[in-house]
């Protein structure tokens, strides 16, 4: 695969939350964490507005954001920056042994880890969260309790 591909890969993955089918291994582990690791609480902002760019983008959700051409492309080049600063130079040695032993699906798991990641920080803001829990509101309580009862789960929907 060629190295624009397997990049572009990673990129579709962090941005859409997919999955690739297969089993991490040692190394990828190694580049997950590395690419954890080396990602301040800014770059982690930065790929959560370039993956909410990027979505954005569907026809389903477009409606609901105005982004100009201007903000996207200034999202997804620092985006690519923050790729390139990773895997060529802060997690290089980690980079290379994934994709040596494991292959090019080594980095796109890796930034699939680095999403999620990125994604919990995101979802585990208070006003987030808050708008989340609202969904209680609208949901037939009774209803829910009886299925938590039947799977012997304890949940607790009046709050």
């Amino acid at each position: 695969m060629k190295t624009t591909k397997w990049i572009a890969a990673g990129a579709a993955v962090l941005a859409l939350g997919g999955a690739t089918g297969a089993k991490a291994g040692i190394y990828t582990d190694d580049l997950s964490r590395c690419l954890v690791s080396k990602t301040t609480d800014q770059d982690k902002t930065q790929l959560v507005r370039w993956i909410f760019s990027a979505v954005s983008r569907n026809p389903a959700v477009k409606d609901l954001v105005t982004l100009s051409d201007a903000q996207r492309q200034q999202s997804t080049k620092a985006v690519a920056e923050l790729f390139q600063r990773l895997l060529l130079d802060d997690c290089h040695k980690q980079t290379v042994d994934a994709l040596k032993y494991e292959g090019p699906v080594a980095a796109t798991q890796s930034f699939q880890v680095l999403g999620q990641v990125a994604a919990r920080g995101l979802m585990s803001d208070p006003a987030v969260t808050k708008d989340v829990q609202s969904l209680t509101s609208y949901v037939d309580k009774p209803r829910w309790q009886a299925l938590a009862k039947e799977a012997g789960v304890n949940v607790d929907l009046t709050k």
